[in-house]
């Protein structure tokens, strides 16, 4: 299984730009881009400060996914 979110999708449907959206929540623009791709598992801190800016239950942004064979 892999985390799996859907940071892009809301910060897009919010209009912010990925600089923006990293101000929000005090990280670098590269993290906001790790985070899009799935390449970057944020900590459990990092995952509820973007449920508090997106004014979500964490669930409804990140989720378990199951990985190919």
């Amino acid at each position: 299984m892999k985390l799996s979110n859907r940071v892009k999708a809301l910060r897009r449907q919010t209009d912010w730009t990925q600089e923006q959206f990293a101000d929000l929540i005090g990280v670098t623009r590269q993290t906001v881009i790790s985070l899009e791709k799935g390449s970057y598992t944020p900590s459990l801190l990092l995952a509820m400060q973007i449920a508090k800016v997106f004014d979500r239950p964490i669930e409804d942004i990140f989720y378990l996914e199951e990985e190919s064979p």
